[in-house]
């Protein structure tokens, strides 16, 4: 029997969702079928202690379309979602959440857009069922700060339901908890990105996987993420100049002080710069040498994979070729 190759691929995190895997499944094939492409739902449970896995195990057996990833633990939602990522074949990819909240409604909506040219599509819940200062107010807050510190402007980092080309999907790297950037990563490797008002619904089946700490890693996620948008290949210019810094400011303190001991005949050994002076030499000397470690670490990771430092959306060849002047999309 021969495999069809699914056009598109839904990828979809589970972790503790029994109650509404059935739902979930019904709703997503009642879109997908009369779509009239081929398509494949990869389902991943992230090592729920609820019956999720055995219940995909039963609906796979019942579902061609369904590919379901058992993963040995609960690793977390980036790393399920790059499981999905992984397994996936299809050229369009889509991602939701598996609490219902999404709307599978939008799913052909969110392609459609897609293919008008973008490379990411990302959903914007306009109408968010959630409550206003736990959920809402912190994530509005936390856009308009992803936005001003990466620069890629969305209402809504946070929504879940987003459609990739696979090729953006293949240079992106997760780990961490980067899941809630793919946006910020996506416009790291050039992507055309835009934004669709989707429907948001109120939860039905089980609680919020979501607490207040997650506020701590957030900010560290998007600290890690304005670096490398920033000095990914250039580690060097940033602690390269803190080190330089240090190390001149050391030097100019330490002249002074030598000429206060020389010229002055004053003692030296007891004033606080003489101390500033020798802490700020060592820290210049180390971010100086941490810059260099960078940049050979940087140098590694990208020779090692042959992984170019730029990414090319087309080649236009002139009418000469054998092309005949068409473009090529890479």
């Amino acid at each position: 029997m021969t495999t069809v190759q699914p056009s598109i691929s839904l990828v979809i995190p589970l972790y503790n969702e029994a109650d509404g895997l059935e739902l979930l499944l019904e709703q997503l094939l009642e879109v997908m079928r009369p779509m009239e492409e081929p398509f494949e739902l990869v389902l991943i449970d992230d090592g729920s202690t609820d019956g999720t896995a055995e219940c995909l195990q039963q609906l796979a057996r019942d579902t061609p379309e369904l590919v379901a990833v058992l993963l040995r633990r609960n690793y977390g939602q980036t790393p399920a979602m790059a499981a999905g990522f992984d397994v996936s074949r299809g050229r369009v990819i889509v991602t939701m959440d598996g609490d219902l909240q999404n709307d599978p409604d939008d799913i052909p909506r969110i392609i459609n857009r897609l293919r008008e040219g973008y490379d990411l599509v990302s959903g914007w819940r306009h109408q968010r069922q959630d409550k206003e200062l736990s959920r809402k107010l912190p994530s509005r807050l936390a856009n308009r700060l992803i936005g001003k510190v990466t620069g890629v402007r969305l209402h809504d980092y946070g929504c879940s339901l987003k459609a990739y080309r696979r090729e953006l999907v293949e240079d992106m790297n997760l780990y961490g908890e980067l899941h809630r950037f793919l946006p910020a990563l996506a416009s790291i490797e050039g992507a055309r990105i835009d934004e669709i008002k989707v429907n948001h619904r109120a939860r039905q089946f089980g609680q919020s996987k979501y607490g207040i700490d997650r506020t701590f890693r957030v900010l560290m996620d998007l600290l890690t993420i304005w670096f490398l948008q920033r000095f990914l290949t250039q580690p060097m210019h940033v602690f390269g100049f803190a080190g330089l810094l240090a190390i001149t400011t050391s030097s100019l303190l330490g002249l002074y002080l030598l000429a206060v001991k020389v010229l002055g005949n004053e003692d030296i050994g007891t004033r606080p710069l003489l101390l500033l002076s020798v802490v700020l030499g060592l820290a210049g000397v180390q971010m100086f040498c941490m810059g260099l470690l960078g940049e050979l670490l940087m140098r590694t990771y990208h020779e090692s994979q042959n992984r170019s430092i730029y990414r090319v959306r087309q080649v236009l060849r002139g009418s000469g070729h054998d092309a005949g002047g068409a473009g090529e999309d890479v």
